[in-house]
């Protein structure tokens, strides 16, 4: 970790800071002058979850003083539904389980300083609502506030959506071939921003039809219309094959919108 900073940030993990409902702070008491006063704040981004999505946890310690703090390790647990991604600490490693994280702090840290680390997890598209996260810190000196030690944050998980995906493809007389998609919303939420990605292995794009559609490198990414629950949208794209097999793949999903069900974002076909 960076020199000066770093002593502090090894000993915090963050994710987006949230102000309000998504933050919760340690209740503190009388200071105690012969010890390190350490303090946790915890935060978390979004505000609600969405299924098979990230969460952003952002832990700020703080030392009020007045003496150091001696080598000081913070321990952050995530829900039993959200998945460790990341740390962005190098001191931060897996603690005695998959939801555990524990930063040890190389060294003592000065009164008056302070950092912050942030933990990346994957909300699993089963995960129920609310999420529990805690993080507390420990330090060998005697801490005159020992009730600002630990945080915890709660977090909803919203319902999401089930957005599922079916592809046909065929040839057609001009030598070119048609590959055709429905994406269906099974809900309960609407989806606005939904995103349909093409893969057509040996095949040139040349037009579409009921979304709007840019070629990549190496696929085509399709902006549908909104989906609501229960809704449908088709699409229809057109490419001229190379040799005499295409070997297509789409992929459905949401920016926005968890999805509960992800096994059906993905479909794939081949046409001779």
């Amino acid at each position: 970790m960076r020199h000066g900073a770093a002593r502090a940030a090894a000993v915090v993990v963050a994710l987006a800071l949230a102000v309000g409902p998504g933050a919760a702070r340690a209740q503190t008491r009388g200071p105690d002058p012969g010890g390190a006063d350490l303090s946790v704040l915890m935060g978390v981004s979004p505000a609600r979850a969405q299924p098979g999505q990230p969460l952003v946890y952002r832990v700020r310690v703080r030392n009020a003083g007045p003496g150091e703090a001696v080598l000081p390790v913070l321990t952050v647990r995530l829900p039993a539904g959200v998945d460790v991604l990341h740390a962005d600490v190098a001191e931060c490693l897996p603690g005695r389980d998959a939801r555990e994280v524990v930063c040890s702090a190389g060294a003592d840290i000065p009164a008056g300083s302070s950092g912050e680390v942030r933990i990346t997890g994957l909300v699993r598209p089963g995960a129920r609502g609310p999420l529990q996260a805690s993080a507390t810190i420990f330090s060998e000196v005697v801490d005159g506030r020992p009730a600002n030690d630990s945080a915890r944050v709660l977090t909803p998980v919203d319902e999401g959506a089930d957005l599922a995906i079916r592809l046909t493809g065929r040839s057609r007389p001009d030598r070119t071939v048609r590959v055709g998609a429905v994406v269906r919303n099974r809900g309960p939420r609407a989806v606005r921003d939904a995103l349909v990605v093409f893969r057509a292995a040996g095949a040139r794009f040349l037009s579409a039809r009921g979304a709007r559609c840019r070629p990549r490198s190496g696929y085509v990414g399709c902006a549908l219309p909104a989906v609501g629950s229960g809704g449908r949208a088709r699409i229809g794209l057109v490419f001229r094959p190379r040799g005499r097999t295409v070997n297509a793949e789409v992929s459905v999903f949401s920016a926005g919108v968890g999805d509960r069900r992800p096994r059906n974002n993905t479909a794939r076909t081949t046409v001779r």
